[in-house]
């Protein structure tokens, strides 16, 4: 049995055991009983069978009895769901989004998680919702289990005495990727979730979004490819310390390698080292980006944090995105399928069959193509997939530009 955090977990352990122990009781009575009635009643013993008008005790005790034990397991069973479902005042508030097949979560100040958060010894309420079709919020160690309804607002509570990471599954089948709807409830010490919440723990992609963020604004993946494919420019992904053959104004060439001096010279005036091979296309951003955020950028090209230290793989700000609304459960990014949905690897600018109105038509995979696929996948089915996507028409303007920068960042054709 998964360890017990939840005070109200008590009562469902109790409940369980008593129910269990009456069960177990019976079963030993009623074989007992069994037994000894073949025994007693065995055609040797009794060659003349008895004819029994009644007994009026017998039938007192066979009738009070059971519902004395019914009522006491009704009782028992009555108080655990009454404290799982009293929720304290002023509990915080978490939204818990289900869908196929990852879970979201939603905090007050907007903050967004496939983890759930949640600091030690303070109770949660969860607003549960499914996106898509039937879920089930499971979390053993709680002993919570509820289902979350397509169209049906829900809500439980939970409340760990403990600091530690907890499974949380979908204890429905909801599609064939159900057994990937796990996740972790991690409980915090209190200051720990708070700076968790406020931004400043190094969670989430956040260090790397804060560099990647300013290549974003600045159309870097607009030209430069995240997987290695080439575009219009060079990719960036795993560029730091990679050998590059350049030519100077003059006309020279020369190898080196991309150090953080080559990098911001090829940010800042990239014509003065122009890597063999490309055009001289890039504009420089000499006096348009500060020599601050110059530096952000490059040392999340290099795979370091401000005091150049590594972190971990370089991640398109996109990518974040993708994670957190469940996208990658069923588009992959290496042109690979599912066999659920599209590939994201060369999607846009690609010709693709749909189907509208039960009639086929081609489309080319341009923005406007990607933003209503994703605001109103019934809208366009790609062909040879089936209509299991929900709309996603909630979603924030930042949150599709990311997805679809990203998605363009995968390669394609303009």
């Amino acid at each position: 049995m998964y360890p017990q955090i939840f005070s109200a977990a008590k009562d469902v352990d109790r409940a369980f055991l008593i129910i269990l122990g009456f069960s177990v009781f019976i079963l030993v009575v009623v074989t007992i009983a069994m037994l000894w009635f073949l025994w007693r009643y065995n055609v040797k013993r009794s060659p003349v069978a008895a004819d029994i008008r009644g007994n009026f005790w017998a039938e007192v005790i066979w009738t009070v009895l059971p519902t004395i034990i019914v009522l006491g397991l009704f009782w028992t069973g009555w108080s655990s769901f009454k404290a799982m479902r009293t929720i304290p005042d002023g509990a915080m508030e978490v939204l818990v989004e289900g869908r196929m097949w990852s879970w979201k979560f939603t905090y007050a100040n907007g903050k967004t998680s496939q983890e759930l958060y949640a600091p030690v010894d303070t109770p949660l309420r969860l607003k549960l919702s499914s996106r898509d079709v039937i879920h089930s919020f499971y979390v053993p160690a709680m002993r919570v289990k509820w289902d979350l309804v397509p169209g049906m607002d829900t809500e439980v509570w939970i409340q760990s005495d403990t600091v530690g990471e907890y499974d949380i599954f979908c204890a429905e089948y909801c599609g064939l990727k159900h057994a990937d709807m796990i996740t972790l409830l991690k409980v915090l010490p209190a200051e720990d979730f708070q700076a968790w919440l406020d931004g400043s723990a190094e969670t989430e992609g956040d260090e790397i979004l804060r560099g990647l963020a300013l290549m974003e604004e600045y159309g870097c993946f607009d030209c430069h490819t995240m997987d290695g494919t080439d575009d219009v420019a060079p990719p960036l992904n795993g560029i730091a310390g990679k050998e590059r053959l350049i030519i100077l104004p003059d006309g020279a060439k020369r190898t080196i390698k991309a150090d953080s001096h080559y990098i911001k010279t090829s940010i800042m005036d990239p014509g003065a080292e122009l890597v063999d091979g490309w055009d001289d296309e890039m504009p420089p951003y000499e006096g348009d980006l500060s020599d601050e955020d110059a530096n952000v950028i490059v040392n999340y090209l290099l795979g370091k944090d401000e005091s150049g230290k590594p972190f971990k793989a370089l991640e398109h700000p996109g990518l974040h995105f993708a994670k957190v609304e469940g996208c990658l459960k069923c588009h992959t990014t290496d042109g690979t399928t599912t066999g659920r949905a599209p590939s994201f690897k060369g999607l846009y600018g690609s010709t693709i069959t749909v189907r509208k109105d039960n009639k086929e038509k081609m489309l080319t995979a341009d923005e406007e193509y990607i933003r209503q696929s994703i605001k109103h996948s019934t809208k366009w089915v790609a062909e040879g997939y089936v209509d299991s996507m929900p709309p996603y028409d909630d979603l924030n303007e930042e949150t599709i530009e990311g997805l679809i920068s990203f998605i363009k960042s995968l390669g394609g054709k303009d």
